[in-house]
């Protein structure tokens, strides 16, 4: 789980210092402005931007019930990322796997992708689909969810 965080808080770290540099040279706004657009850079990079993960056994359960979409990702992928952006509000129908925080959903994607860790890695009705278009995860969305 602590590796989740490494990017977002260098990410902080970095513009803290960065931030200082320009307090020190007498920029108060640009240095304001710069610490802004690293702590939002960090939030984008967090685990905080995507819906609570499961456990890949309860997600594959959850997905024979439902037939919704188990996504399986980390923090810090831009392609998981890209992902959950474009899928917007409709990214709280699908059940979220982070493989760093679940070995059992790391051991999934690696059996999908020939003992590769790639992701985002889309199991839609038990068949693996790698970094897929985000409209055609939609697309994938049960209608009455």
């Amino acid at each position: 789980m602590a590796r989740a965080w490494i990017l977002p808080i260098l990410l902080l770290v970095s513009g803290s210092v960065v931030a200082t540099g320009l307090i020190l040279m007498g920029s108060l706004g640009t240095a304001t402005a710069v610490l802004l657009v690293f702590v939002l850079l960090a939030g984008v990079n967090s685990p905080l931007v995507f819906p609570r993960s499961i456990g890949a056994p309860e997600a594959q359960r959850r997905s024979a019930v439902d037939g919704r979409p188990v996504v399986f990702w980390r923090p810090g992928c831009k392609y998981c990322l890209r992902l959950r952006i474009r899928l917007g509000r409709s990214a709280r129908q699908v059940h979220w796997v982070d493989i760093w925080r679940d070995p059992a959903g790391a051991a999934a994607v690696r059996a999908a992708n020939d003992g590769n860790e790639t992701v985002p890695t889309v199991f839609v009705a038990g068949r693996p689909h790698t970094n897929p278009d985000p409209a055609w995860v939609r697309e994938q969305l049960p209608r009455s969810a």
